[in-house]
């Protein structure tokens, strides 16, 4: 396993929506296993490939209190979203030494590929559902400064540039 560098805010990649994968074979197996490494070296609660310069539909969430939960996820999509919405501070480790209070649904249904190749339907509430609407808006091409103002999306991305200068 392999804890892998992520792409800076400025990569056109993190703004371009990822290709769907095809099949679950042991190649997106092992990506997975590298983005876990990589999500749990952050610390964070979720990795979506392109962060990480992968251009597919790849995620991992782990939203556990102990760790080593994580849903593997190809091709994730919502099916639904609850009316209720949650706020919490997101942050990217693509735009280091910012972050945003975001709200976004509650609860979301999701389909998606797992482990085994199978279409899975899952339900996620809280801290999970937040991060797995994180990583498809990283899937679609979005981060979360996106949902912001021009204005403190801009202020945002020019504080992360000047932390990343000071190294």
């Amino acid at each position: 396993m392999t804890v892998r560098p992520f792409l800076p805010y400025t990569d056109r990649r993190l703004h371009i929506p990822a290709g769907p994968v095809t099949e679950v074979n042991e190649t997106v197996r092992m990506i997975w296993d590298d983005m876990v490494d990589t999500m749990d070296a952050m610390p964070g609660v979720g990795l979506a490939a392109p962060q990480i310069g992968i251009m597919l539909r790849l995620a991992v969430v782990d939203a556990s209190e102990k760790r080593g939960q994580a849903v593997r996820m190809a091709n994730p999509e919502i099916l639904h979203e609850s009316v209720q919405s949650r706020s919490h501070d997101e942050a990217s480790p693509n735009l280091p030494g910012v972050f945003a209070q975001i709200s976004r649904p509650r609860a979301v249904t999701v389909r998606f590929l797992n482990e085994a190749g199978e279409i899975e339907d899952r339900d996620f509430v809280g801290l999970w559902a937040t991060s797995v609407q994180h990583q498809i808006d990283h899937l679609n091409g979005r981060m979360y400064v996106d949902h912001l103002s021009p204005l403190r999306r801009k202020m945002l991305v020019q504080k992360s540039a000047k932390v990343a200068r000071r190294g």
